[in-house]
């Protein structure tokens, strides 16, 4: 694939300073304990803050990475990671908390690459979007067979189906017209989700996110919008429903940048199925009513991707090492894009850049 040479130069890059890092599972208290852990390591390029609660009262805190935190500077990219929205998919949280671990210590260092990313973006860490499933998941342990334990918040909700379903509303208005971005929320949205779910949705409307990764476990892919095709298919059916957005182009893109950077998601044959290139269309998948990665897009442009990053939905803890070697560059590289590609075209929103024709986009209306 092109861009290898251009990998192999990160890598010894990025790399030439390794931060060291804890390998193990972090319970809430923990969690909290390791954000504040980090900005109390980088004051000056970090913020611990919270965008709401879950049903139990448990903060959804983030850490933000910024040369000027809390303050959106014109023209700087904002970006985000969100993990664990499913509670027993424990591997995204870990990640996001090595990873947060190692911007600090790599900007301390003085890693050049770290520096450009801190100084030039603004990245937002959610670790857990479901604090209360985790830790009914990380009761039963990892050798427990109750598969979905802890899937869902304290109300039994998935949260990945509780989202208001703009793309009915969008698939209308391609065959009659009317707006296919920036798709308004019905009058009675908040009265439709979960606490955690409202708590995500006025985050992404408080933020001018342009980018976004939404960590899951279960499978190694990475999955493109849209999730919920034209016709209702689910998981095991021979025929497929790809749903392309007007952006398909830059989603595969997006996609191939996690898949190839990642150690190996990009050989496609990952938990007994096979995925060309290690990416694919959500719909082609399997259908999703009311996900984020749709809303996200529908609802504010960001450019949301769903990452399946394990097999195993709660790995071991001795495992957890191998995984973050295998997704600490694709984690990096997918920050980059940011600067790379989408601040370069129509997904920025600033009308004197141009559209990067090159990239075969089709410009949304």
């Amino acid at each position: 694939m092109p861009g290898l040479l251009s990998v192999s130069f990160h890598l010894l890059l990025l790399f030439k300073l390794v931060a060291p890092v804890t390998f193990r599972h972090h319970h809430y208290d923990q969690l909290v304990r390791t954000l504040y852990k980090v900005h109390n390591e980088c004051p000056y390029v970090t913020r611990v803050y919270s965008i709401g609660r879950s049903v139990k009262g448990r903060h959804l805190y983030v850490l933000e990475f910024s040369d000027y935190p809390g303050i959106h500077e014109p023209l700087e990219p904002e970006v985000k990671y969100v993990g664990n929205m499913h509670g027993n998919e424990v591997l995204g949280r870990e990640l996001l908390l090595q990873l947060a671990e190692f911007l600090c210590e790599e900007f301390r260092n003085g890693n050049q690459r770290i520096v450009r990313l801190v100084e030039g973006t603004r990245v937002h860490i959610l670790p857990s979007m479901n604090p209360d499933g985790y830790e009914v998941a990380a009761a039963q342990g990892a050798d427990s067979s109750g598969y979905l334990v802890g899937r869902n918040n304290a109300n039994g909700v998935d949260l990945n189906r509780n989202f208001p379903d703009l793309n009915t509303y969008i698939y209308y208005n391609e065959k009659h017209g009317g707006p296919n971005h920036h798709l308004p929320l019905p009058d009675n949205w908040k009265s439709q989700v979960e606490p955690e779910t409202q708590a995500v949705i006025q985050w992404i409307r408080s933020f001018n996110f342009v980018l976004s990764a939404n960590l899951h476990g279960g499978a190694v892919v990475a999955n493109y919008p849209y999730d919920k095709s034209l016709e209702h298919r689910v998981r095991g059916f021979r025929h497929t429903a790809d749903t392309p957005t007007p952006d398909d182009k830059l989603f595969q893109k997006l996609a191939k940048v996690y898949s190839y950077a990642h150690g190996w998601m990009h050989q496609g044959w990952n938990c007994g199925d096979y995925f060309p290139d290690g990416i694919t269309n959500g719909a082609s998948w399997y259908s999703l009513s009311k996900g984020m990665q749709d809303f996200n897009y529908l609802h504010s442009n960001c450019f949301e991707i769903t990452l399946e990053l394990s097999c195993d939905k709660f790995p071991r803890q001795e495992e957890l090492q191998r995984e973050w070697l295998g997704n600490r560059e694709a984690l990096i590289q997918f920050l980059e894009q940011v600067t790379m590609a989408i601040t370069s075209g129509c997904c920025f929103q600033v009308p004197t850049l141009s559209l990067p024709q090159h990239l075969g986009l089709t410009q949304r209306q």
